[in-house]
């Protein structure tokens, strides 16, 4: 991890890039990515707070809900800040332990995301195929434990991959040319060999992205086989408006992840890993308190409620 010079040990730095190359363009970025982070830091713990207050949203659903809300705010307060910063300063170097620390928060909250959409399908093939069954099924504990599962899972890969690159050496100061202290950026700036760590790294996220997409695809293709053999439209209708928003965020979410898999050459394609990256680390924490709020009445009662009926409870 440390270099030596004579008899001193020399920390590295990393200097961060991100979008200098456009420096017209820092201002207008920096302006519409805090936007992007108030609505992402309001929404998300905005949600948290709503199911909490609203007994009628004490499910199951809003239970997986409530933490995909914070590791959305989460995620994104590892990110954003710092690509703020990198937007509005001209020193944009980073200490090693801060971008290792970055990346292993990233890797933990992405990672935990990932799974808490899959077991959030899985609640909606057990509610869907065996609703009479649903509440044995779903039992606290069981959800319980899927939701600590996402999290230590997390945790593990996480930490696994932070003390191999820990386990690199690095030179002095290296050049980023990304926003974020992402894997592939960091053992691209190691002196040494990084092929065990890249290699693990690769067999981590195909398993994780392999393993998630199972979990949903088929909780999705039983389904769609118990909606179609529904005699009734309005029922095929209803059930599947209960699905579509959980369809739409693991759409987003998992068609990025794929994207970024399938770019030939992310050294040649600095700017398409750039621009995804934003949209997988800044974007999509936005998007999903608004995917899940803008279709469901209650949310979107007692989020009204919270913001008149105080006001008026004062004036009075």
């Amino acid at each position: 991890m440390l270099l030596s010079e004579g008899n001193q040990s020399i920390t590295p730095t990393f200097i961060l890039l991100g979008f200098s190359e456009y420096p017209e363009l820092q201002v207008p970025l920096f302006i519409v990515f805090l936007s992007i982070y108030t609505v992402t830091v309001v929404g998300n713990l905005g949600m948290i707070i709503i199911i909490k207050v609203n007994s009628k949203l004490h499910t199951v659903m809003y239970f997986f809900l409530g933490h995909l809300s914070f590791v959305d705010f989460c995620f994104s307060t590892v990110v954003t800040p710092k690509l703020l910063e990198t937007l509005i300063v001209q020193d944009r170097t980073v200490s090693f332990s801060g971008c290792i620390a970055q990346f292993c928060f990233a890797c933990l909250f992405g990672v935990a995301e990932t799974f808490m959409l899959a077991a959030m399908a899985y609640d909606r093939f057990v509610a869907v195929c065996s609703p009479l069954l649903y509440a044995a099924a779903m039992s606290p504990k069981l959800c319980a434990l899927l939701v600590a599962g996402s999290y230590s899972w997390g945790v593990t890969c996480s930490m696994t991959l932070t003390c191999f690159l820990l386990a690199l050496s690095y030179c002095k100061s290296s050049t980023i040319n990304n926003f974020i202290c992402d894997h592939s950026v960091i053992v691209s700036v190691s002196c040494s060999d990084p092929y065990i760590s890249q290699m693990l790294c690769s067999i981590i996220a195909i398993f994780n992205e392999a393993s998630s997409l199972v979990i949903i695809l088929m909780s999705y293709i039983f389904i769609f086989i118990t909606v179609t053999g529904m005699p009734s439209a309005s029922g095929r209708w209803k059930t599947f408006s209960t699905c579509a928003s959980h369809l739409t965020a693991i759409s987003i979410f998992h068609g990025t992840i794929l994207f970024l898999f399938c770019i030939p050459n992310p050294k040649t394609s600095w700017l398409t890993v750039k621009v995804t990256s934003v949209f997988y680390t800044v974007v999509i924490p936005m998007l999903n308190p608004l995917i899940y709020s803008l279709r469901n009445k209650e949310v979107k009662n007692t989020f009204t409620r919270l913001l008149f009926t105080k006001p008026l409870c004062h004036s009075t």
